[in-house]
């Protein structure tokens, strides 16, 4: 939110985006990963801590605790390289 504020962007539509983010990789990542074949929930835990933040890694710690234990470690380092990440690629662009 803060870093949707700080480059000009709508917070509550950076908000909205991001739940439905969420919500739309939670349900999606179970079947995906099956069809893909990968079976590990080392891989599966910090895939969808990635792609689905809270949610996803509330859902990887009702399948599996390692499964949460990757996707809390994969949300936090999104976390902390879009932070750093994106102000960066985006000043360039609102100049």
């Amino acid at each position: 939110m803060g870093i949707s504020e700080s480059l000009h962007a709508d917070p509550s539509l950076t908000a909205v985006a991001v739940v439905l983010t969420g919500i739309m990789s939670a349900i999606i990542v179970t079947p995906l990963m099956h069809r893909v074949g990968i079976v590990d929930f080392h891989p599966r835990g910090f895939a969808v801590g990635i792609a689905a933040h809270g949610i996803g890694t509330a859902w990887a710690f009702q399948v599996d605790a390692v499964a949460g234990v990757f996707a809390g470690i994969a949300m936090s380092l999104n976390a902390l390289v879009t932070s750093l990440l994106v102000p960066l690629a985006v000043t360039p662009l609102v100049r």
